[in-house]
């Protein structure tokens, strides 16, 4: 967000509300995530009637969606005492702040340092310092339970970390997201859905999430186009992906909040002391299950204060069948690479897109081949939203009766009948996959996204990855 606030501007606002005595306009401040986030309020009386934010050196795409929709959420409350906006919560703590500090600069002394006032450069970052990484990691999912004719509910969830480290491995920024695709006929409202691929039959539909099946989803191309395209990560259902504290997104920003500083390593321990072994819950006071309520006891007052914090709101696993976070954490760390030629970043941001392939042709008993295709990009911004550096990656999941070799397989969910294939890539099926619900597993967790394909994945110039 460039700076709006200049002198011209303060002074025809000045002018403006000169012949209105009950009007004033104050100025607060805060430190935030990048640097000082400045905050004019107008005020009528007793009644905040207007706040305007400027937080130049907030990432881009995260402290600026804050910048942009906490004002107006103060405004209609007249008051600081609203929800922060998920994603961004130290901006939007520093914003709800520099209000509360111009409003009551004696109660609320500004937290800004000294010298933040103008905008500054982006922080000089030597190119040994900095490493980025990326990675995914997919697990299907049995469950839960079946609809109400019997038939089973199955899923494959996939979750994307993304960060940045320093030369010793530390967490200097970390975004996870998940992806988690559901058979039709779970109740569940904004779940991604697929049905299997054309040809499959395919699926039990709950249209309204009663809990009852209300007929099956359309077995054509065009649906297969339609769902892939329709899927959202749980970070893009925001609000919609309620969970017994909060939203999936904010039990995920408390964990990152709380892994920012570590190495993986540490993130792994602190997984292994702090979280159930029953089912990699943070701990809580309270537990029923003696294991968890052994393992808690055992901590000291600080460590429980601690996951007190981290509790209140974060609870969800970080590794199981809904996905293994930790894991990816991991992965990222593993497929780090150094950033060379970056001088300066101050935006950091993770993208997906989803799309379905039909082809390429048939097999040799004229059974369509079909695909779909998940493109991950990481990428580091410079001050101006320009490209500083990009990590791209992507996921191709096709029939088993694709003749190419190293090509990750789906045949769609048991019960559906596996899928012809060719085992030999020779062109012609050799029969077809087991239709089992531990081919299912098997198939989803042998998933490559091409640049763990390597050399098997041999373009017309080289490899995909090069």
């Amino acid at each position: 967000m460039k700076r709006i606030v200049s002198a011209l501007i303060v002074a025809a606002l000045l002018t403006s509300l000169a012949g209105c005595s009950s009007s004033e306009t104050l100025t607060g401040t805060a430190k935030g995530f990048g640097g000082t986030v400045t905050v004019t309020v107008t005020r009528e009386g007793d009644k905040i009637t207007d706040v305007k934010v400027d937080a130049p050196n907030e990432t881009a795409g995260i402290g600026d969606k804050a910048a942009a929709e906490l004002p107006a959420k103060i405004v209609e409350a007249n008051s600081t005492d609203v929800d922060v906006i998920a994603g961004a919560t130290i901006t939007s703590e520093a914003i709800l702040y520099a209000v509360n500090n111009a409003l009551d600069p004696e109660t609320y002394p500004s937290t800004a340092e000294n010298g933040e006032e103008e905008e500054k450069e982006p922080q000089q970052i030597a190119a040994s310092d900095l490493y980025m990484g990326q990675g995914v990691v997919n697990t299907s999912r049995i469950g839960p339970g079946s609809d109400d004719t019997e038939t089973p509910v199955y899923s494959f969830n996939q979750v994307y970390a993304n960060a940045l480290f320093d030369a010793e491995g530390r967490i200097l920024t970390l975004n996870v997201d998940q992806l988690e695709v559901s058979t039709p006929n779970y109740d569940g409202a904004s779940m991604p859905h697929f049905s299997g691929f054309p040809g499959q039959g395919g699926y039990n539909l709950d249209s309204d999430h009663d809990a009852v099946v209300d007929g099956k989803t359309e077995d054509t191309e065009e649906n297969f186009t339609a769902e892939v395209a329709s899927w959202q990560t749980k970070r893009e259902r925001g609000a919609d992906y309620v969970m017994g504290t909060g939203t999936w997104e904010e039990q995920m920003d408390k964990f990152e909040e709380t892994f920012v500083g570590m190495t993986v390593d540490e993130v792994e321990d602190w997984f292994e002391k702090y979280c159930s072994d029953l089912n990699g819950r943070p701990l809580k006071d309270g537990s029923d299950k003696e294991e968890d309520k052994a393992k808690y006891d055992a901590l000291t007052e600080e460590e429980k204060a601690m996951l007190a914090d981290v509790t209140s709101t974060a609870t969800m696993s970080l590794q199981d069948s809904h996905g293994d976070i930790l894991s990816a954490i991991r992965k990222a760390y593993e497929n780090r690479v150094a950033l060379t030629d970056v001088k300066a970043a101050s935006g950091f941001g993770f993208g997906l897109s989803t799309t379905a392939r039909m082809g390429p042709g048939s097999d040799d008993t004229d059974t369509p081949v079909y695909s779909f295709n998940e493109v991950y990009a990481t990428t580091l911004f410079d001050s101006e939203g320009k490209i500083a550096a990009i990590y791209v990656d992507q996921l191709e999941v096709s029939t088993p009766n694709y003749d190419g070799a190293s090509m990750p397989h789906f045949s769609g969910f048991p019960g559906q009948g596996g899928y012809n294939l060719d085992s030999d890539h020779d062109a012609k099926v050799d029969g077809k996959t087991e239709d089992t619900e531990e081919n299912f597993a098997a198939e989803i967790a042998s998933w490559q996204t091409k640049r763990e394909r390597g050399a098997d994945y041999v373009m017309g110039t080289g490899t995909w990855e090069e």
